[in-house]
């Protein structure tokens, strides 16, 4: 409960990119150019893998998911946020700010169990070749996917639980761009440090599990290639592998730097522009390997464009 001087907060008051709003049309424009790119991006990968045939395999399957993710990531926020830079800052209810939280913590974090489903995706055929197609089945593809959004829904339910039962009160503006599980917590009055150990043993699950997987699948998958005897299978071996070790690298790249990084409260500016990386420059990753470097996606493309001329 609050104290008699003190109000409930019902509102959260965002204050953005103060400083950088005597440019906010340049600022604007250059975020809402990114985000349609990210949109029609990873948009045209989800309808490539859902309608072309020859797409239709675990690996693009993946994809999918893993762009539908960066999609409903990025959609959460950069629209408040793109408002936000013309109004100069943003006002959001409580109950608001934290369905932001609860979709941004979801949203991201389910990435890193997609990466980690790919990269075992990825292992099979390379150390088990004659096993891949009797193991990697549309019905374990799905179960794989199905069991990665709700196992990360169920851990981001518990601390959106955890931080519900902490009191809000007096103070009502963060300085960030949207509603952040490091902000939101720190404006609360309450002890908060059942969150602390909470998001220490549930970032334990949904990143370093995952991440360690990754290195594992990896291991083996090294050994294998180093083991063939072929030229031509090494290096079909490693392009394989490219691209999701591209992802791989950008994902947890940004966490590492996101939020890792040993950070202070004078370095909140820091830390805001930091998560830029995570909102807006991971989501374009997707897009750009996969449709860029993957001869599959571009032959799709050309498919469906020969298609619309004849037309």
């Amino acid at each position: 409960m609050c104290e008699d001087n003190q109000t409930q907060v019902t509102q959260i008051c965002l204050l953005g990119f103060r400083g950088l709003y005597k440019n906010k049309t340049l600022l604007f424009i250059v975020f809402i150019l990114t985000y349609v790119f990210i949109l029609s991006g990873n948009l045209l990968i989800i309808l490539l893998v859902t309608t072309i045939d020859h797409l239709k395999i675990p690996m693009f399957f993946f994809v999918k998911h893993l762009s539908t993710a960066d999609v409903l990531l990025t959609t959460s926020v950069v629209p408040m946020m793109l408002d936000m830079i013309f109004v100069e800052e943003g006002i959001v209810s409580f109950w608001g700010c934290i369905t932001q939280l609860y979709c941004f913590g979801i949203f991201g974090s389910v990435q890193c169990f997609l990466i980690a489903v790919m990269s075992f995706d990825r292992y099979l055929p390379i150390c088990h070749p004659l096993r891949y197609s009797s193991l990697m089945g549309p019905d374990l593809c799905l179960r794989l996917v199905i069991a990665s959004w709700l196992l990360v829904s169920v851990l981001i339910s518990s601390e959106i639980f955890v931080v519900l039962q902490f009191n809000f009160c007096g103070i009502n503006y963060i300085d960030h761009f949207f509603c952040d599980f490091g902000p939101i917590v720190e404006l609360s009055t309450s002890d908060t440090s059942i969150f602390v150990l909470t998001d220490f043993v549930i970032s334990l699950f949904m990143i370093f599990f995952p991440f360690a997987f990754i290195i594992m699948t990896y291991f083996c998958i090294f050994f294998t290639i180093v083991k063939m005897s072929s030229t031509y299978r090494k290096k079909k071996a490693y392009s394989t592998c490219s691209s999701h070790l591209t992802i791989v690298c950008a994902i947890y790249g940004t966490l590492i730097t996101v939020y890792l990084t040993p950070s202070d409260k004078s370095s909140s500016n820091t830390n805001k522009y930091r998560s830029l990386l995570y909102i807006v420059v991971t989501p374009l990753m997707n897009p750009i390997i996969y449709s860029l470097r993957n001869n599959e996606i571009k032959h799709a493309v050309i498919k469906i464009m020969s298609r619309v001329f004849r037309n």
